[in-house]
C-alpha cells in the first residue's frame, strides 16, 4: 500500500469495517431466510445463534491477552445484550408477522434512530450531510423492499400491534448501537461482543421454550452453526470494530449497504427478481451511504 493512500485507508478504516459487516449480515438474513423455510420457529434460531455465538466469543476473548471476560462496566455491557436479544427477537417475530418487504424496511429505520439517540445521550453531532444520507438510504430501502403500505400490492391493512413490535426492534437495534459507541471508552471490542449472545442466551432459552419446537434436520443445523451464528460473529465483530472508529449515525448509514447485498443474494441464491425499483433503490443507497461517509 502506498504512503498516499495509507492516510486514506485509515481515516475510512470504521467504513470499511461496517461495510463488511453488511455483507455478513446479509448472509446471515440469507441462512436464516433458509431455516426458517423449513419451519425452524424464529425464537429457536435466536437462540441457536446466541448459543453457537457465545462459544465463538468466549473462545475469542479467551485468546485475547488484552480483553477481560466479564469487562468492568456491567451496567452499560448488560444493557448492550438486552438490547441485542430485543432487537432479534422483535425482528425475527415481525419477520414472522408481516410481509418480509415489510419488516424490513421498518427495521431499518434503526439508523435515524441511531442518530437522534447518539446525539441526545453522547452528545454527537448530528451533521446535515449525515441526516440527509441516512434519510436517502431510507428512501433506498423503501424502493428495493417495496412495502404494500408504500407501494399498494395486496392492499391488505398491517396489523399495527406487529408494526409497533417491529418498530420496537429498531429501536432496540439504535440503542444497542449507541451503547457499544459508548462502551468503546471502557470495553475491550471482543467483551462487547461476548454480552451481546451471553445475555441472549439467558433470555432465549424460556422464550424458545414456550415455542413450537422443532428439532433441526443435519442439514439445518450446519446451517444454524456454520451459517447463521457464524456470519453473524464476523459480521458483530466488523460492526463493533466499526463503531469503535465511526460515529453512530454515519456507520449506521453505511450499513444500508446490508441491503444491496441483499438484493445480490436474493437474486444468485433465490432467484428474486430485480426489477427498475431495486436498481433505483440500490443506486439511491449507495449514493446515501456515499455522501455520510465523504462529508466527514
Amino acid at each position: 500500500m502506498s504512503s498516499s493512500t495509507k492516510p486514506l485507508v485509515g481515516a475510512y478504516s470504521g467504513i470499511f469495517y461496517i461495510v463488511g459487516a453488511a455483507f455478513f449480515w446479509s448472509l446471515t438474513s440469507a441462512f436464516v431466510k433458509v431455516v426458517g423455510q423449513g419451519g425452524v420457529s424464529s425464537q429457536q434460531i435466536v437462540l441457536t445463534r446466541a448459543a453457537v455465538t457465545l462459544i465463538y466469543s468466549y473462545v475469542l476473548v479467551r485468546w485475547s491477552d488484552e480483553a477481560s471476560l466479564w469487562g468492568t462496566d456491567l451496567t452499560l455491557l448488560w444493557l448492550r445484550g438486552f438490547f441485542g436479544f430485543a432487537t432479534l427477537s422483535c425482528f425475527f417475530f415481525a419477520l414472522t408477522k408481516l410481509p418480509l418487504a415489510d419488516a424490513t424496511v421498518i427495521h431499518y429505520t434503526n439508523p435515524v434512530f441511531t442518530a437522534l439517540i447518539a446525539a441526545a445521550v453522547l452528545g454527537e453531532e448530528l451533521r446535515t450531510s449525515e441526516l440527509l444520507g441516512a434519510l436517502a438510504s431510507l428512501a433506498g430501502v423503501a424502493l428495493i423492499t417495496q412495502p404494500s403500505f408504500l407501494f399498494g400490492g395486496s392492499g391488505a391493512a398491517l396489523d399495527l400491534t406487529y408494526v409497533g413490535i417491529a418498530l420496537l426492534g429498531a429501536v432496540c437495534a439504535s440503542s444497542a448501537q449507541v451503547l457499544i459507541r459508548r462502551l468503546r471508552k471502557t470495553e475491550h471490542p471482543l467483551v462487547v461482543v461476548f454480552y451481546f449472545p451471553f445475555v441472549a442466551t439467558i433470555g432465549g432459552l424460556p422464550t424458545a421454550a414456550v415455542t413450537d419446537l422443532q428439532w433441526p434436520t443435519l442439514w439445518e443445523w450446519i446451517m444454524l452453526i456454520g451459517g447463521v451464528a457464524g456470519c453473524a460473529q464476523v459480521a458483530q465483530i466488523l460492526l463493533t470494530k466499526g463503531l469503535h472508529n465511526e460515529k453512530a449515525g454515519r456507520a449506521m448509514a453505511v450499513s444500508y449497504l446490508q441491503i444491496v447485498f441483499a438484493a445480490g443474494l436474493g437474486l444468485l441464491v433465490f432467484g428474486e427478481a430485480v426489477d427498475l425499483w431495486s436498481i433505483a433503490g440500490a443506486l439511491l443507497v449507495v449514493a446515501g451511504t456515499g455522501f455520510a461517509a465523504w462529508k466527514r
